[in-house]
C-alpha cells in the first residue's frame, strides 16, 4: 500500500528532528504554570494621631459682672419727689436719677440769706464804732479799754459775716443735692427708693454698674487654684461662642464656699466690647501654656523591635511605613507618645505584628485619639 509524499518526507532524518523539537516546545508550553496573582489589599483599622496638652484645658461656667457697682444715695435728708430711672436703663454722667421735695431746702436757703444780710448790717455798725473809738483814742478822749472793746465787737461781726456766707454756700449745695445725678456711665441694676418715701442722707437709692470695667465671675475648685494664678485664661460668651476674650485673674476669694468647697474668682476682661453685656453667661477656659503636647494611641498599635518602639503609618495610597516614636508612659490600654509621627497621621491599631510592609492596605475604620 502506498503511504504518500508526506510520510516519505517524514522519513528524512532532518525532518524528523524538526518535528520532535516542535513537539517538545508544545509540551513545555502546556506544562507552564500561570504567574502569581497580586495579593489583595489588606483591611486595617487605623487611628488618627492628635497631639494635645498633657494637662488638658478646664472650662467653667460663669457670669459677666461689673467690676464696680455703686449704691448712689442723696446727700441730704428729705422726701422723694420723683424717680427718673428704671432697672436696666443706661445712664450717662450727670443724668438725673431722682429728686427730693425742695420746700424745706429752699426755706433753709432763704434763712441763710437773711442771716447773711443781718451779719452784713452788724459788721457795718461794728466797723463804724471801731473807727470812732480809734479816732477818740488818738485824741486822748477815750480809754484803751473802750478801743479794745470796739475792736472785739468788730472782729465778732466779721466772723459772723464769714459764718453767714459759708452757711449760704452750704444751703445752696444742699438745694443742689436734692437732685440725685449719676457720677459715671453705667446701667441701673437696682432701684431702692419710690416716690413719697422719706430717706436719710447717705441712704442707698439707686445702684449703678459701671460700663468701663467688666469681669467674669466663676467658682474654681481648689485643685486648679495654681493654674488660675499662673495659667492662661480665655472667656467666650454663650451668645457668641466663636469669639474669645483674653482674661486676667484680678481677685480670688481667700476662703472656700462652705457648701461647694470652691473659691470665687474674678477675671477682668480688658478687651471686652459692647457685645459683652452684664449678666450674660460665659465659659472660662483655663490652660497651662508650659505643659507638654502628647498623643494617646491604643497600646495594640505599638510595634516593638528590641528597645525601639514604632508605629505603622498609612498614607492615602494604602502604603504603610514603620516609624519610630518617643514613648513617654504606658497605661493599661493606651500608650502616651511625644513625637515620631506627625499630628493628623493615621496609624494601624490592630495586627501590627503580622503586617507586611510590602502589602497594600485598605482602611476600613478610623478612630481619633
Amino acid at each position: 500500500m502506498s503511504r504518500g509524499p508526506l510520510f516519505a518526507s517524514v522519513r528524512h532524518p532532518a525532518t524528523i528532528a524538526v518535528v520532535l523539537l516542535v513537539s517538545a516546545i508544545g509540551l513545555a508550553g502546556c506544562g507552564k504554570k500561570p504567574e502569581a496573582e497580586a495579593k489583595p489589599a489588606r483591611p486595617v483599622l487605623v487611628a488618627t494621631v492628635q497631639y494635645l496638652p498633657e494637662a488638658p484645658a478646664r472650662s467653667f461656667v460663669g457670669t459677666i459682672r461689673p467690676r464696680i457697682e455703686t449704691d448712689i444715695g442723696f446727700r441730704v435728708t428729705g422726701k422723694v419727689a420723683q424717680r427718673f430711672v428704671e432697672v436696666g436703663q443706661s445712664v450717662q454722667v450727670g443724668q438725673p436719677l431722682g429728686s427730693l421735695d425742695e420746700v424745706d431746702l429752699k426755706l433753709q436757703a432763704e434763712q441763710a440769706v437773711a442771716e447773711l444780710n443781718a451779719a452784713t448790717g452788724v459788721l457795718a455798725n461794728a466797723s463804724a464804732a471801731e473807727g470812732r473809738a480809734t479816732e477818740l483814742r488818738s485824741k486822748g478822749w477815750s480809754t484803751q479799754a473802750q478801743l479794745d472793746q470796739a475792736k472785739a465787737t468788730g472782729d465778732e461781726a466779721r466772723a459772723r459775716l464769714n459764718r453767714a456766707e459759708r452757711q449760704v454756700e452750704l444751703t445752696k449745695n444742699s438745694l443742689s443735692y436734692a437732685t440725685l445725678v449719676a457720677d459715671t456711665a453705667g446701667v441701673v441694676t437696682a432701684t431702692l427708693i419710690d416716690p413719697g418715701q422719706v430717706v436719710s442722707a447717705g441712704q442707698a437709692a439707686v445702684r449703678v454698674a459701671r460700663f468701663a470695667e467688666k469681669e467674669a465671675v466663676v467658682a474654681i475648685p481648689e485643685t486648679l487654684i495654681g493654674r488660675a494664678k499662673d495659667g492662661t485664661a480665655t472667656v467666650s460668651l454663650w451668645s457668641e461662642p466663636g469669639k474669645t476674650y483674653q482674661a486676667k485673674l484680678r481677685e480670688i476669694a481667700p476662703n472656700a464656699d462652705p457648701a461647694t468647697r470652691t473659691y470665687l474668682a474674678k477675671f477682668s476682661l480688658p478687651n471686652a466690647d459692647d457685645k459683652v453685656a452684664l449678666g450674660m453667661t460665659a465659659t472660662l477656659t483655663l490652660s497651662d501654656p508650659n505643659t507638654e503636647r502628647v498623643a494617646r494611641i491604643p497600646l495594640s498599635a505599638l510595634f516593638s523591635q528590641g528597645n525601639q518602639s514604632s508605629l505603622y503609618t498609612v498614607n492615602d495610597g494604602g502604603d504603610v511605613t514603620l516609624r519610630p516614636v518617643k514613648v513617654k508612659t504606658y497605661e493599661s490600654t493606651d500608650v502616651i507618645i511625644t513625637g515620631g509621627v506627625d499630628d493628623g497621621a493615621k496609624v494601624v491599631t490592630l495586627g501590627v505584628q503580622k503586617l507586611d510592609p510590602a502589602q497594600k492596605v485598605r482602611v476600613v475604620s478610623a478612630l481619633s485619639f
